[in-house]
This record gives structure tokens, sequence and C-alpha cells, in this order.
């Protein structure tokens, strides 16, 4: 069917988490809260690692580009949502709706890599500390982060690419509260089945091939963990893990249940409490979990504290 008995659709409409008029300020003040204490802690701890020569080592450096992949991942689509909330009419125009899930896209897989290259990071802090400074020297890891983004934007360009040459007539109503590929997908009154197959292949791969490093990290970790002798020094170094566990697992386990299952109207309300995990909900406690319970941080920001009061 060739493009011009299609009617091009120029924007799209929301329809969001809920359609219930009662829930939307109670949940507007909800994700206003959630995105306040995202951008804070996020902001907060990337100039706490930028100011603070006592963290300028290589877990501090990915964790600031973690912190940064978080902020922007949240500004992306948080503000949108709570417009939508407010306001009447929850529109996105066509060229706003491909940016976002562009920047969306490029910044959801940049953290699934950098996720494991922060268990790689503690794989060889652990296994194999006398070369820490030599296999995690400055150049390794701005090399390490440089690959992360190249993979983002490689996945992000091929998916928006491919989306590009989809069109969309009549229908413009997406069951979501960002643009997502999925959901436009569904939408389409063209061939999509090869963005079906480069979206399969992409997300295999930003998902499966981080998920399997880190797992392959964690297996040599706790093997070498559980040949320290002192009880205190396998807590001391179980501890430096728990906390990027807890996050991987959240992360990964929503994300798998997004993008690695059949497709279905009746599985996409559910994607859409899933995407929370990862779009909102993640970007929030990282700061926190990775933060808040790491003693150096603490020492670095009541240092930071001294110096300011």
């Amino acid at each position: 069917m060739s493009t011009g008995n299609y009617s091009q659709v120029t924007e799209f409409i929301l329809m969001g988490l809920t359609d219930q008029p009662e829930l939307q300020l109670p949940l507007f003040l909800l994700f206003l809260g959630i995105y306040v204490v995202t951008v804070l802690g996020n902001l907060g701890m990337i100039i706490l690692i930028r100011l603070s020569s006592h963290l300028h080592t290589p877990m501090y450096y990915f964790l600031c580009s973690l912190s940064l992949i978080d902020l922007c991942q949240s500004t992306i689509i948080t503000p949108k949502m709570l417009v939508n909330f407010v306001s009447e009419k929850n529109t996105i125009s066509y060229p706003e709706c491909i940016t976002q899930f562009y920047f969306f896209a490029f910044l959801g897989i940049s953290e699934c890599h950098m996720l494991a290259v922060m268990a790689y990071d503690r794989y060889v802090a652990i296994c194999h500390p006398l070369l820490y400074s030599l296999m995690m020297s400055y150049q390794v890891c701005s090399w390490l982060v440089r690959v992360v983004y190249a993979l983002g934007f490689i996945g992000a360009t091929a998916n928006t690419g491919c989306l590009l040459r989809v069109f969309f007539c009549k229908e413009n109503a997406i069951n979501h509260y960002f643009c997502d590929l999925l959901p436009l997908l569904k939408l389409s009154c063209s061939n999509t089945y090869v963005n079906e197959v480069v979206a399969l292949t992409f997300s295999t791969f930003n998902i499966l091939f981080p998920a399997m490093s880190i797992i392959l990290s964690y297996v040599l970790i706790i093997s070498s963990i559980l040949k320290i002798q002192s009880t205190e020094g396998r807590s001391k170094a179980f501890s430096t893990c728990s906390s990027h566990i807890a996050a991987v697992a959240v992360f990964f386990g929503s994300l798998a249940f997004m993008y690695l299952q059949p497709s279905s109207m009746s599985s996409m309300d559910q994607g859409k409490v899933s995407s929370v995990f990862y779009t909102i909900i993640v970007p929030m406690l990282n700061p926190l979990i990775y933060s808040l319970r790491n003693k150096d941080v603490k020492f670095a920001l009541n240092k930071m504290i001294e110096r300011t009061f």
C-alpha cells in the first residue's frame, strides 16, 4: 500500500496511567514528589562526586554517569506526565513523540550497560584488588563509559530510524503515559514486521547481555567472598555489592517483563505499571541505595557541609 493512502497523524493522545478523574490529583502529587526527590538525589550525587576528591575513584566515576542517566531519563518522561495529569487534553506532537522515544531508548540502553560496567568494577575490586588500579585506570574507565553511550546511540538510532518509516492513520491514542515503542507500533496502519524484529533483536541484546555479564560477575564475586576467612571481611565485601544487586533486580526485572514477552492489549496495561519502575521509581531509588548507605559518601557529604557552613 502506498504512503498516499494514509492520513498521517500529526499528534498523539497519551492515555496516561489511569482515566479515573478522582485519581489524577493524588497521582500528580505522588509523582511530583518522586520527581523532586529524583532531581535532588541525582543532581546532588553528581555535584558531590565532582567536588569531593575523596570520591574520585572508578566506582564513583561510574555512579556519577549513572546519576546523570537517571536524571535525564526521569526529566524526559515525568514532567510531561505531570502536565497530562492536570490538563484536559493529553496530547503530544509527532516530532515531540519521536524525540522523546529516541532519548528514552538512548538512556535506557545506556543504563543497562552502565549497570553491567559497575558490576565489572566490583568484580575487579573484590577478585583482583592488587591489579585494580591498573585494570580500572582512568583511560579504561573513560573507554568503558564511551562504549556504554555508543551502544545506547546505536540502539536508539536503529529503533527510531525504523519507527520513522511507520505510518499512523486515524487511531492516535497511545495506551501509555509516554511514547514507547510497543504502544506506538500498535497504532500503525503499515507493516511493522521489520520494527518488531529490530526491537526484539536490540532488546534481547541490551537486556540479556548486560544481565548475563552481571550474573557472571557476581558468581565470581560470591565465589571469591566465600574464600575470605574472616566473617567481617566477607560482610564488608558483600555490603559493597548488595545495593547494586537490589537495583539491578528491579531494573532488569521490569525491563524484561515489558520487552521480552509477547505483545498483547492485556499485557500493555500491565506493562505501564512495569514501566513506572524503570522510568520513574528506579531513578529515584538509585542515589538512595547506592549512596546513603555508603560510608564514603556520608563522609564526603559531612565534609562538604562543614566547608560550606
